[in-house]
């Protein structure tokens, strides 16, 4: 059974390898960057995957593209198809659906290799392998089709303090980074189990932890903390929507160095951050 792949982009050549090198494995039709085009040819052609293959596209195609797939308002996994510097401004500004990226120059035979792989992984439960491709670029890490989003190469000696957020809500992510980008180093982990994964190979200065978050909550991934030699020392403030009394007191009582309630206030965030590490 062949798979389905919606494609789009300037990079005509690769495009046409899909319709004919490719032709064996895949069923594809072709879209343009207008959020109603993309969301029509979704609606009736439920592909498996968004292949975007850049090639001249500048900085200002990439935002409007970003822009109409937000207005398609659909969940879609993405493949990217491109150049490095093409491909780190779309996951700069739209990291959530990209499941794969493949840089240019590349052949069809190797196009076809990689996908394969990502078609096995989507259909083995439980796969965690990161692809190689994301690993150079950003440090992704799938659990249960989640994502982790880092900055790469953080060193706790550049001037900027590092803050790592752990929490399962994206939209609380991308605020309290682009809050936080001018002041510190900022990278952000989905849920507990991938906040832990990045704290094996990098360290941080400060966590900002969800408190409620599902599989394992924020008190459950402070006790694992505080158990391990290496990341025992850690400043940790919650951030919860929790607001009684006898809830916050628990919270209090696990001794972290602060919390936050829900909804943030963007001035006090940076004031307790501030406050804890400078």
């Amino acid at each position: 059974m062949k798979h389905k792949v919606l494609l789009a982009g300037k990079n005509g050549t690769i495009v046409d390898d899909f319709f004919y090198a490719l032709n064996a494995e895949y069923e594809c039709m072709t879209t343009s960057n207008r959020s109603e085009d993309i969301a029509n040819h979704i609606h009736y052609f439920q592909p498996e995957v968004f292949v975007y293959c850049f090639a001249s596209e500048t900085k200002e195609d990439i935002v409007k593209l970003t822009k109409a797939l937000e207005e398609v308002g659909r969940s879609l996994k993405m493949i990217l198809i491109g150049d490095s510097t093409a491909c780190n401004e779309f996951l700069h500004l739209k990291p959530e659906p990209v499941k794969l990226v493949l840089h240019r120059p590349i052949t069809a035979h190797t196009i076809n290799e990689k996908l394969q792989k990502y078609f096995e992984r989507q259909s083995t439960p439980g796969d965690m392998e990161e692809p190689d491709e994301l690993r150079d670029l950003y440090n992704y890490v799938k659990n249960m089709q989640m994502d982790v989003e880092s900055l790469p190469a953080i060193s706790l000696e550049e001037e900027q303090k590092h803050v790592l957020v752990i929490d399962d809500d994206p939209m609380m992510l991308r605020l309290i980074k682009a809050e936080l980008k001018d002041r510190y180093n900022v990278a952000t982990a989905v849920n507990g189990k991938v906040g832990l994964k990045f704290l094996e190979r990098k360290k941080t200065d400060l966590i900002l932890l969800d408190y409620e978050m599902p599989e394992e909550d924020g008190p459950t991934v402070l006790r694992k903390l505080r158990e391990n030699e290496n990341t025992k020392d850690i400043p940790v403030v919650f951030l919860t929507g929790i607001n009684d009394k006898e809830k916050i007191q628990k919270v209090l009582a696990m001794k972290p160095q602060g919390y936050l309630l829900k909804p943030i206030e963007c001035e006090q965030l940076v004031e307790v951050i501030s406050r804890v590490i400078g």
